[in-house]
């Protein structure tokens, strides 16, 4: 039946085609198929072309397939050229073509300066291929007189990948006059050469050794972009004396199991990226003293891959078609549609899906979808057929099928209709003899006979299923395909495969002392070729019945020479392979046994050790029992010193350990080990190298020096210890290092040693967790694997000031209705010099916000606060000292606010009780006195509005006073007879201050002076209730032990608190909010007493 069909591109040139000048032609390549015959046109650059017009291509009649011969004239011919073969129905396009025709690559003419460098510095010899093809490899070499020589590449000296060649240190060496580099581009079998450099190396007296730093990459991190299954190249060289040695490292991953180092180290590579791969990578260049870092960050992109490539489709007039394509990629592709090569401006996409709704013939046409991103394109072509056609089965008359007995098979019925043909099978019952063998062609009109005669059959979707498959299922099955129309039928062979039989009839010929040739006839196949057999084997005397494999055999060999151990009892057996899986073991053979014979083989996986200073002990694996060839095997032993020209020393053991007593410790020796049983000597052993026992290190690392980082971590660097003294092999070093005394404290204890190891042959390391502020004392010593080495000289140091710990008390004493009293100490570990804490309060507003009101630092470590229920607020406090702030000491949530009731002044107790004061409400009160040597008294100054005044004033005067139940809605001190009865009493007082003046003036002294001199001793005295307020302060010096002021201001003969003098004038706190003085300078065990004598209810 002629059908008419959509055009189908059947083969295209490459998407790319390079002209290679050796070439004699170039056939640009487009074949298609189709009925009608299609007919080709083609584009370049986007421009309609018409080979047919050039006389100078070739071209051939049906087919797009032009050529362009090498005739000098290949430029002209360069660009991007596109195929379309067109019929009535439609239009089907090649992907792009590129011609590429390229140049030829030269290196410029150019005179260079020689290179002239001082000896130890590094320098860097430039190539800068030109352009070619690629792939492009670079060589350099020296001119002699009669032959060219590679330079030999080292860890010193190396070719990057742009073809530079690297020094990372001049030598003497290096001074020539023929440095010449050669580009190579393979793919046009062209080598160019660049024009030879002069190296002038000067010598010097002194060479200084330097850190690592990087010749190449430039900087300290870079990007790589790769593409899936493209190949990563990175790679780090360095300059540095010592040559750096380069390490590479995958942050947070190890490095890919495909990866590899070449180069010396200098060059990774990880071939056929994946995703997995991508991350950051860091190359270390290092020598002792210091190293070299380079991040990459690797990127792998992915070019476009089919995720649902568009299908060709046979679809009834009237139905809905869906022609979908999507593709991945990263970044993700762009997808475009056309339709017989042109845009598909009138068809409409949903996403990654064309729907064709109520299909109509005139809607068949080649539909091509293209997915690009930057690294690449997809172009697949769909051919939608709309039509209407009678049943035609496609799949081939009388196909052969294989089957395993046992297992399932499925048989196809390719069915070409439009609409859809309903599918049926028939099985004719016959039988056939092909190739002597017995196949069942069965017979049946009706499909129904099929499903009832056997309910292991049964159709899905046109496809025929056979379920656990038996050798009586082997025949020719018939599909007939019918429609309202017409109906045909298709016919296919089943072949049922199986395991093989085992093999028969087992010969052994050919015995000889180690070896016998063993026959058999293979089994039947089950139509699966055998692929090969195993034989295996079973001795009677150290395994009996524990069969082995010894050889296996092509499938199409039926014997095999079997070479065997001597002095064992043999039985062999036999088993096929095919496609299938393994047959049955054949029944084994006769026994054969062998005679005695010399080993051989030597022992393996020889191993010295040495477990003593002067012992070195040799193990090695033992042969198996089967390998001894006979009886009485024993082992020769042979060593001696490799550093010494000394006869070889020999024992012979039946064991396989052996111990070397009084030798030199860790020594290099050479041993061999050789077999030996009653029928002769086993062959030649190979030599091993092995050291003799190691002892501890006898050298102490010298020159240790510290470098403080911070408060905590310090960097410890030492000179090696030279391998003589090692005694072994070095396993690393180890740091002791202990506290002797925080420097706050002058006396000096031996804190607990800690230990830090350093693994490996390293001249430095950093110690963490010190404390700050602190005195060290460290030492370092080598060890191997015998034990430590003697340690260094030790060494102190001190490490800077840190952040202060935390407050270790913190109490809540003496809770009544009205007060509470709040005490705590300062940090132990201070980590510096205190200077100061700070203190956080906030009280919530009746709006539930919470208002901040006091914020400042503060001198005193101690308090006591008193606190009126029924308010909110937070407390913190921390401390302060030169360095940084800490975290806050404690915080404190409770329903109050608080009030400074007691504070400290020259270190003695100072408190205003309300009783004395006689006053109820809220204030302010300030310490004044007369003049020195007389008694403070507390005066109140006026009223405070518990919202505005609270945060100002009691950072200004310090003390404040509560009476009463206040709460956030208002007190007593806003009623008016209490405002009246204040400014009567203040009128009063300014009275009485009046009078007081008055009577200084005129010689007269104050009641407070005459009570004095009735009562001398005012430290036994005590307070006075009769006074307003008043308080002893006779005794200006500070206690015993307590620190100076630390605000730096004030004398050393004044007052530890931060009043100013004392005078007529009224006494003012200082800016900082500190409260009378300062109370510092106790140590732990006085702080501990103080607490206690004050967790008393304040008066």
């Amino acid at each position: 039946m002629n059908i008419e069909q959509l055009p189908t591109i059947t083969a295209q040139s490459p998407s790319s085609l390079i002209a290679f000048p050796f070439d004699e032609s170039f056939p640009i390549t487009c074949e298609a198929k189709g009925n009608p015959q299609p007919a080709f046109r083609w584009t370049k650059n986007g421009v309609e072309f018409d080979p047919f017009l050039d006389p100078r291509l070739m071209k051939e009649e049906n087919s797009g397939t032009f050529v362009i011969p090498n005739k000098g004239n290949l430029t002209e011919y360069e660009g991007s050229y596109r195929c379309y073969a067109s019929n009535k129905l439609g239009t089907a396009i090649s992907k792009e073509i590129e011609f590429i025709v390229p140049s030829e690559p030269k290196f410029p003419k150019e005179t260079l300066d020689p290179v002239v460098v001082e000896e130890g510095q590094p320098f860097i010899l430039k190539c800068d291929p030109p352009k070619g093809i690629p792939p492009l490899q670079i060589y350099w070499m020296t001119i002699s007189k009669y032959y060219l020589q590679h330079i030999e590449q080292d860890e010193r000296v190396s070719i990057g990948l742009n073809g530079d060649l690297y020094f990372s240190h001049a030598e003497e060496k290096d001074s020539r006059r023929d440095y010449c580099c050669y580009a190579a581009f393979t793919r046009i079998r062209t080598i160019v050469q660049k024009t030879p450099m002069s190296v002038v190396v000067k010598t010097t007296n002194a060479i200084p050794e330097r850190r690592p730093s990087l010749l190449t990459p430039s900087g300290d991190r870079s990007e790589v972009l790769m593409v899936k299954e493209e190949d990563l190249k990175m790679e780090c060289i360095a300059e540095g004396l010592p040559t750096p040695q380069v390490e590479w490292v995958k942050i947070g991953h190890q490095l890919p199991a495909k990866a590899k180092l070449e180069n010396h180290g200098k060059l990774l590579i990880v071939p056929r990226v994946e995703q997995e791969d991508s991350g950051k990578y860091v190359c270390k260049a290092k020598n002792r003293l210091g190293e070299a870092v380079h991040y990459f960050t690797v990127r792998v992109d992915e070019s476009p891959e089919w995720q649902f490539e568009p299908e060709s489709q046979l679809s009834m007039i009237g139905s809905d078609v869906l022609i979908k394509c999507s593709a991945s990629g990263i970044p993700q592709p762009t997808t475009t549609w056309s339709v017989n090569g042109s845009p598909a401006a009138n068809r409409k996409a949903f996403d990654d899906t064309i729907v064709l709704h109520n299909a109509k013939a005139s809607d068949s046409a080649v539909y091509q979808c293209e997915a690009s991103n930057q690294h690449g394109s997809l172009l697949s072509n769909a051919n939608i057929m709309i039509m209407n056609l009678q049943p035609m089965i496609l799949t081939q008359e009388g196909e052969n099928y294989s089957a395993v007995e046992g297992k399932g098979i499925t048989m196809h019925c390719k069915v070409f209709s439009s609409p859809p043909s309903e599918i049926t099978w028939i099985q004719y019952f016959s039988y056939l003899i092909i190739a002597g063998r017995l196949l069942y062609v069965y017979r049946c009109q009706s499909i129904l006979c099929l499903r009832l005669s056997v309910n292991r059959f049964f159709v899905q979707d046109g496809v025929l299923h056979i379920t656990n498959v038996s050798h009586r299922d082997q025949g020719v099955y018939t599909c007939v395909a019918r429609s309202p129309v017409d109906e045909a039928t298709a016919s296919a062979l089943l072949m049922v495969l199986d395991v093989p039989d085992a093999p028969e009839d087992l010969v052994l010929s050919e015995r000889k002392s180690k070896s016998v040739k063993l026959k058999w006839i293979p089994g039947d196949d089950h139509n699966s070729s055998t692929t090969e057999f195993i034989i295996q084997f079973e001795e009677s005397q150290w395994e009996p019945g524990n069969w082995k494999e010894l050889l296996h055999v092509p499938g199409s060999h039926n014997s095999a020479l079997l070479k065997l151990n001597g002095h064992v009892d043999y039985r062999f057996r036999v088993l096929g392979v095919n496609d299938v899986g393994t047959s049955l073991p054949s029944e084994p053979t006769e026994r054969y046994k062998t005679q005695p014979a010399a080993p051989d083989k030597n022992p393996e996986n020889i191993k010295i050790e040495g477990h003593l200073p002067h012992e070195m002990d040799i193990n090695w694996e033992p042969l198996l029992p089967i390998e001894h060839n006979g009886p009485g095997l024993e082992y020769k032993v042979s060593y001696r010193r490799q550093d010494l020209e000394e006869d070889w020393v020999e024992h012979m053991v039946k064991r396989h350990s052996f111990v070397v007593k009084n030798t030199p410790t860790f020594v290099p020796y050479e041993i061999k080990i050789q077999t030996r049983n009653h029928q002769g000597w086993g062959p030649e052993p190979k030599i091993v190298i092995g050291y003799s026992g190691e002892d501890v290190p006898s050298a102490a690392p010298e020159d240790v020096a510290v470098e403080v980082s911070n408060g905590s971590v310090v960097k410890v660097s030492w000179i090696r210890v030279h391998k003589d003294k090692v005694h072994g092999h070095l396993v690393g070093y180890r740091i002791n290092f202990w506290r002797l005394r925080s420097l706050l404290n002058s006396k000096k204890s031996h804190g607990d040693k800690q230990t830090l190891t350093v693994p490996g042959d390293r001249n430095y390391s950093t110690v963490p967790g010190l404390m700050p502020f602190s005195e060290y004392s460290l030492i370092v010593m080598a060890f191997n694997g015998r034990g430590n080495g003697p340690g260094s000289h030790p060494l102190n140091f001190k490490t800077p000031e840190g952040v202060p710990e935390r407050n270790p008390v913190f109490r809540v004493t003496d809770v009544q209705r009205h007060t509470v009293s709040l005490l705590w100490t300062p940090p132990l570990e201070p980590n510096g010099i205190l200077t100061e804490f700070f203190y956080h309060l906030q009280i919530k507003t009746t709006a539930g916000k919470m208002k901040t009101l006091l914020d400042k630092k503060i001198l005193l470590l101690r308090y006591n606060f008193l606190i009126l229920p029924y308010l909110n607020y937070d407390l913190e406090i921390w401390g302060n000292n030169y360095k940084s702030n800490t975290h806050p000491f404690f915080i404190l949530q409770k329903k109050a606010i608080i009030i400074v009731y007691k504070a400290h002044h020259n270190n003695k107790l100072f408190e205003c009780r309300k009783s004395q004061c006689n006053f109820r409400g809220t204030g302010i009160f300030k310490k004044v006195k007369a003049r020195r040597n007389t008694k403070s008294r507390c005066i109140f100054v006026r009223g405070v509005n518990l919202w505005n005044d609270l945060n100002d004033q009691i950072l200004r005067h310090g003390l404040l006073f509560f009476s009463g139940l206040a709460s956030i809605h208002g007190g007593i001190s806003t009623q008016g007879w209490f405002i009246g009865l204040m400014c009567a009493i203040a009128l009063l007082t300014l009275i009485v201050l009046i009078a007081c003046f008055v009577n200084r003036n005129k010689g007269g002294k104050y009641s407070v002076k005459e009570k004095e001199d009735l009562h001398p001793d005012v430290e036994s005295q005590g307070m006075n209730d009769d006074t307003f307020c008043e308080y002893s302060d006779n005794d200006e010096k500070p206690l015993k032990g307590s620190q100076r002021s630390l605000s730096r201001e004030i004398k050393a003969g004044d007052s530890g608190d931060s009043l100013v003098d004392y005078g007529d004038e009224d006494a003012q706190f200082n800016e900082d909010g500190s409260f009378i003085g300062e109370y510092a300078g106790r140590k732990e065990k006085k702080m501990s007493t103080e607490l206690k004598a004050t967790g008393e209810t304040p008066g």
